[in-house]
């Protein structure tokens, strides 16, 4: 059997280019869910407030789950955009023309998991690529 692998919460069908929100995204990565959270409260970017939403709902399933956990306690361990469908709209344009606008969609999913250890030890980091050679 698998083990479980964390707690995940998806939003689907999202109106944002994926473009756009996956650079807000790499900014969580791998973060305790308070720092996470404030990152993304102090940034203009509409991707940060849809992120932050995502975010939330997945701590809440984890702590929905299992009673023993704490906020301090969890960590973003993957979080990724996916692109969704587009939806196709004609703008009208000078001299009888038309062109095609395309309204790009996402989905975004979050997957936190407590760390590893005591409350005070962080998420672990990412490893550096002169350690893995």
């Amino acid at each position: 059997m698998k083990e479980k692998t964390g707690y995940r919460a998806i939003s689907k069908f999202l109106i944002g280019s994926p473009s756009k929100i996956r650079p807000v995204a790499d900014l969580v990565r791998r973060r305790t869910y308070p720092e996470a959270i404030s990152i993304l409260e102090n940034m203009p970017h509409k991707g940060a407030k849809l992120i932050r939403k995502t975010v939330k709902s997945a701590a809440s399933n984890a702590l929905s789950d299992n009673k023993k956990l704490d906020e301090d306690m969890l960590y973003v361990r993957e979080i990724y955009i996916d692109e969704g469908p587009r939806l196709k709209r004609i703008w009208f344009r000078g001299r009888g023309r038309a062109d095609m606008q395309l309204k790009r969609l996402c989905h975004i999913t979050v997957v936190v998991d407590e760390t590893v250890g005591a409350k005070d030890t962080e998420a672990p980091a990412k490893p550096s690529k002169k350690a893995a050679k």
